[in-house]
């Protein structure tokens, strides 16, 4: 495969520039270019040959078959003596200006052809060269001969002749860009009715986002409502069992104990789902807390294996926890790091019937610890990895039968450890196991880590709550953590009689209250310079919003009652109350 010569042409006057615009359309013909793409390699011979003429002096125009590559390309290829093109840079990038209007030829023959070269010097004259591919089905191997022959049997035309077929060109090219407008116009028609269109949807898709917007925020307002009504019987449920299990006011026997259990399992899982609900209604609208508190890694692992241990359904099971960060302490949200880990060690047991549950946890770098729950159970598909984040979505297995949950969890531990900053990833396959893996940076963003230095300080706590069952539950956490005088109030009413008349160094305060409501009690005492510096510590079963909480921003803190424990309680309270009577 070789570059073919098949004409040459001399280029020294305008009949020459004439000439070669008349050889160019016979030989693209020849060698099997259709109408229009002869009328394109003309006019660009035709301007290429008077820009040689007009600055170049005159030159050549040689006519070649380039048969190297797979496509076959005709090339025209122009040489001159002149001074060469001193602004070839400047009329490649169309930059430069030119009276003449030198530069505007090569610029169109660039965007007409499908390659395109120049090279030029001063003083040493110019070779430019450009090309066209041939068109499908055009007989490449045509002799140079043969075109020779057919072009010497072409007399010249003359300058009239010429002229009149470029206007047939013109009127032709004119046509097809009329047809052109046509269409142009009728997809413009079309684009607009595709515009209104678009803009309708858009239009309905805003009222659907907004009829979403009010959805999620009647969603958030009924969860707030029914949270008091629903959580508070269920937390005392749960506080009043626990004590009949502990058997704290005489033994129970055997068949007693197994109603009492009973009993707790119901009440713990309505809870669970209660709270996971509540829990996920809270970060969807952004008002979800986190305290972060210095935590031993050490620690956290022994109390998840004695809080998992009762999980294992069978001695089949191993629950096996490795720290692997020797002694290493995290500040981050204690609870919401153990109610993940707890989700992910759960679902592990549960889709395991024998094999292991591994607990690992190392140290990613002095800035991220991996918490890694790994499983030898059923597994999950690979399709299912992403849906098993979704809210309510539980994957159909061959345990489903005896395994039941929400399909919440995974959902609210993804939540919970984005809130951490962290996140959380899923390696399985089934019949093969799972391995879960908590990401997470070892210091919560924005949080310092500060030593807390508990005291056992002595003073007289105001309970003011209209659950007689509440009360009893923080009595008896109270009293079993430090020595504290304790005094009660059923209402708003009374319990502001006493916080004036007692003066106490700590109050616990409910907001739903007959007679005077939480957040009256609250606003009267912050409001009396009497007792203004009282500790105030909010105890409530509701959602609170921002304009809630920032009526409430004095408060030491605002505590859920169904994650309120005896150790969180204690802490609260001590801390209050040590800061008080500091100096």
């Amino acid at each position: 495969m070789t570059v073919r010569p098949l004409l040459s042409v001399r280029l020294e006057t305008e009949q020459d520039i004439v000439l070669a615009r008349q050889k160019a359309r016979q030989v693209a013909r020849l060698v099997g270019f259709a109408g229009q793409a002869q009328t394109s390699i003309a006019t660009a011979v035709s301007e290429i040959a008077r820009n040689t003429v007009t600055y170049g002096g005159g030159g050549t125009l040689a006519f070649s078959l380039d048969s190297r590559q797979q496509r076959h390309l005709l090339t025209m290829t122009f040489r001159d003596q002149g001074p060469g093109i001193g602004e070839l840079q400047n009329i490649l990038d169309g930059t430069y200006v030119s009276p003449t209007g030198m530069g505007v030829g090569m610029i169109g023959t660039r965007r007409l052809m499908d390659t395109f070269d120049v090279e030029s010097a001063p003083g040493r004259g110019t070779v430019l060269t450009f090309g066209k591919y041939l068109p499908p089905g055009s007989d490449p191997l045509l002799g140079a001969g043969t075109v020779a022959a057919e072009l010497s049997r072409a007399k010249p035309q003359a300058l009239i002749e010429e002229v009149l077929v470029q206007n047939r060109d013109l009127l032709a090219s004119m046509a097809e860009l009329e047809t052109a407008r046509g269409e142009l116009s009728e997809a413009n028609s079309e684009l607009e009715s595709t515009n209104r269109g678009v803009v309708a949807l858009y239009a309905e898709l805003d009222q659907r986002a907004e009829e979403l917007r009010r959805a999620s925020e009647v969603k958030s307002q009924f969860l707030s409502a029914v949270s008091h009504e629903l959580r508070t019987p269920l937390n005392s449920i749960s506080a009043l069992s626990r004590m009949l299990a502990d058997q704290s006011d005489g033994p129970l026997n055997d068949e007693q104990q197994r109603q009492v259990s009973y009993i707790r399992q119901a009440t713990d899982t309505l809870s669970r789902l209660v709270n996971d609900l509540l829990d996920l209604a809270k970060v969807e609208a952004g008002r979800i807390d986190l305290h972060a508190s210095k935590i031993a890694i050490g620690d956290l692992l022994s109390a998840l294996r004695g809080i998992m241990r009762p999980l294992q359904a069978s001695d089949e099971v191993q629950l096996v926890f490795e720290d692997h960060t020797q002694g290493a302490l995290l500040f981050t949200d204690e609870g919401k790091l153990s109610q993940i880990l707890r989700n992910l060690i759960s679902n592990a047991l549960k889709y395991t019937e024998r094999g292991e549950v591994r607990v690992s946890v190392s140290m990613l770098s002095p800035a991220r610890v991996a918490f890694v729950v790994r499983d030898s159970g059923i597994g999950i598909p690979p399709e299912e990895h992403t849906r098993i984040f979704e809210e309510f979505v539980q994957v159909r297995n061959p345990l489903q039968t005896r395994t039941k949950g929400s399909g919440l969890g995974l959902p609210l531990s993804r939540k919970f450890a984005e809130l951490l900053g962290g996140t959380i990833a899923i390696e399985s396959e089934p019949g093969r196991g799972s391995t879960f893996i908590l990401d997470i940076p070892a210091e919560l963003p924005g949080a310092s880590l500060e030593e807390t230095i508990a005291s056992e300080a002595a003073g007289k706590i105001l309970i003011v709550d209209d659950e007689e069952s509440t009360r009893y539950v923080l009595r008896h956490m109270l009293r079993s953590e430090g020595p504290w005088a304790l005094i009660e109030a059923a209402d708003g009413t009374e319990g502001l009689r006493l916080a004036q008349a007692e003066s106490p160094d700590m109050l616990l305060l409910d907001l739903h209250l007959p007679g005077l409501s939480g957040f009256e009690v609250f606003r009267s005492l912050k409001g009396d310079p009497a007792t203004a510096s009282i500790p105030i510590l909010v105890l409530t079963s509701a959602i609170l919003g921002p304009e809630h909480l920032d009526r409430l921003k004095s408060a030491v803190g605002v505590l859920s009652k169904s994650n309120l424990s005896r150790s969180i309680l204690s802490a609260h309270v001590t801390q209050a109350i040590r800061r008080t009577n500091e100096p």
